[in-house]
């Protein structure tokens, strides 16, 4: 079995700044690419960050030059920080994992169950 669990998430002021953990455990082989989405109510979901596990990167042109993303190949980490948060960044963020496990010969999709963020203005 494979979890993949965010955290960070929670309450801050216009121009505030969180940072998001996502963690990838259970009988993970390998993990490649990992994103961050995130899901407005009433919106679709939308790509807010991906990196590789070679460490390419991109972003949701509305969060460039404000967003980080980043990983801990050794550790299976990925973190999303996110420096003046917007009221419009208000969502909940879902963190994504390409994975391979111990008994699978191919990457797979896993998703965390979310995290809520909300920027109050």
């Amino acid at each position: 079995q494979v979890q993949l669990v965010e955290s960070g998430g929670g309450l801050v002021q216009d121009g505030g700044y969180l940072r998001l953990s996502c963690r990838a455990s259970g009988t993970v082989f390998s993990v490649g690419a990992m994103g961050w989405y995130r899901q407005a109510p009433g919106k679709q979901r939308e790509l807010v960050a991906r990196i590789t596990s070679g460490g390419d990167t991109e972003y949701l042109d509305s969060v460039k030059g404000r967003f980080t993303i980043s990983r801990d190949n050794a550790k299976n980490l990925a973190y999303l920080e996110m420096n003046s948060l917007k009221p419009e960044d208000t969502a909940v963020y879902y963190c994504e994992a390409d994975i391979k496990t111990f008994r699978s010969g191919f990457e797979s999709d896993y998703w965390g169950p979310g995290t809520q963020v909300t920027v109050s203005s």
